[in-house]
């Protein structure tokens, strides 16, 4: 997407757009010939939408590409997730809803077990209780490094997100972790001169929790790795002149979000019907509005067919509430596959509908992902869902004279 030609054309409009992401949404067939989860699905609502809009399918970064959700979401909301890349510590701790800013750097954490050698035993710690996890964060944090702040945020068991905030970091850096036991976790070196101060920090802050854990009896020392900061990226308000909402249950999604400059929305309950209430509540005070799913992407990772199945019935029975707000552009879509057979996400093509007004109708009456192949918008970037987006909510003037 040419994002500078777009910013050019943008002009205000009172309307209103929803992008509703089911995540993971593509799939594939239980057996050959067979219907994938959503061909399965009973839809009756998405397929009636489906008769009245566009079809067809995304490409999230790149043919054959695996993406995350970061780079998935980042493709949605309309920005090169290969521009923007989102490294793995910074994903670690927007899972965590921590609001990472430009002078923060990330890591994912392991507590791990050493022995008196200072030997790896266990790379994990025996995946101890998030309670213990919660407590040694705490001790943790209360580390202080001059001219820096530190932050132990706990994931789950064994896993934190590691958060350096000082004037001046990069994170060009090496991991500690050697990724097999019988080693000892290793210095972090900088791998380019402007990340030497950040090094010195960073093993500062490894040789405090070295001391603060030493009575510990599994979680006695700790491994970072994926260090990442941010990237500086323009928000919605910016590149497309929109008053953007997220209404997400999952911290990562909440981040990605945040990070795009839209308003993370608070949530009363964490059912999918809660989400949508927060819709109907403040449909009034915003022009975008992304709403994540996330089951759909659970069952797929977990090889649950018949659980993805139940998942997308259950966004199709509140398609009338979203419709009777009467926005002006629907987006319904997905940011990457993940297909129940295989377990993971994959590459394959994600299903997308857009619906307004003033599109010319495929006529298709089946939201999947045959009939998406045989849709009017054939198999496009992902980042190119907010031009159309935009155009169909008549927030882009015409190019040229």
């Amino acid at each position: 997407m040419n994002s500078s030609l777009i910013q050019k054309l943008i002009i205000p409009a009172e309307t209103k757009i929803v992008m509703l992401v089911l995540d993971g949404l593509g799939g594939l067939p239980r057996e050959p010939g067979g219907k994938t989860e959503l061909e399965t699905a009973r839809t009756p609502n998405l397929d009636e939408l489906a008769r009245q809009s566009n079809l067809g399918l995304t490409i999230p970064v790149a043919p054959g590409i695996t993406p995350g959700s970061g780079p998935g979401h980042l493709a949605l909301f309309g920005y090169d997730p290969i521009q923007y890349e989102i490294g793995r510590g910074a994903m670690e701790a927007l899972g965590v809803d921590f609001e990472l800013g430009l002078d923060d750097l990330a890591a994912r954490g392991n507590y791990c077990t050493v022995d008196q050698s200072g030997l790896i035993t266990d790379r994990r710690a025996g995946r101890i209780g998030t309670n213990v996890n919660q407590a040694l964060s705490c001790l943790l944090s209360s580390i202080k490094i001059e001219n820096a702040e530190i932050f132990i945020k706990p994931v789950k068991e064994h896993r934190f997100a590691f958060i350096l905030r000082a004037k001046g970091l990069d994170d060009a850096l090496s991991e500690t972790d050697p990724q097999k036991t019988g080693m000892a976790p290793l210095p972090v070196y900088a791998l380019d001169e402007k990340s030497i101060k950040t090094a010195g920090l960073v093993n500062q802050f490894i040789a405090c929790a070295q001391k603060a854990l030493v009575d510990q009896t599994a979680a006695n020392m700790i491994l970072l790795r994926g260090f990442a900061r941010l990237p500086a990226v323009p928000t919605y308000q910016e590149m497309y002149g929109l008053r953007a909402a997220a209404i997400a249950v999952n911290g990562m999604y909440r981040g990605v979000a945040r990070m795009v400059g839209m308003q993370v929305l608070s949530i009363e309950g964490q059912s999918l019907g809660d989400q949508f209430t927060t819709l109907e509540n403040n449909w009034g005070e915003f022009n975008f509005f992304y709403l994540h799913v996330k089951k759909t992407d659970t069952f797929g990772e977990s090889g649950d067919f018949d659980g993805k199945v139940n998942a997308i019935e259950e966004v199709d029975a509140l398609i009338p509430r979203l419709l009777a707000l009467k926005p002006d552009v629907v987006i319904v879509g997905g940011d990457h596959s993940s297909p129940s057979v295989m377990k993971s996400h994959s590459w394959h093509p994600v299903p997308l509908l857009i619906y307004s007004p003033y599109v010319r109708a495929d006529g298709l009456a089946e939201f999947g992902e045959r009939t998406c192949i045989q849709g009017s918008l054939g198999i496009i970037q992902a980042t190119h869902i907010m031009p159309l987006a935009l155009a169909n909510a008549l927030r882009l003037t015409k190019y040229g004279a």
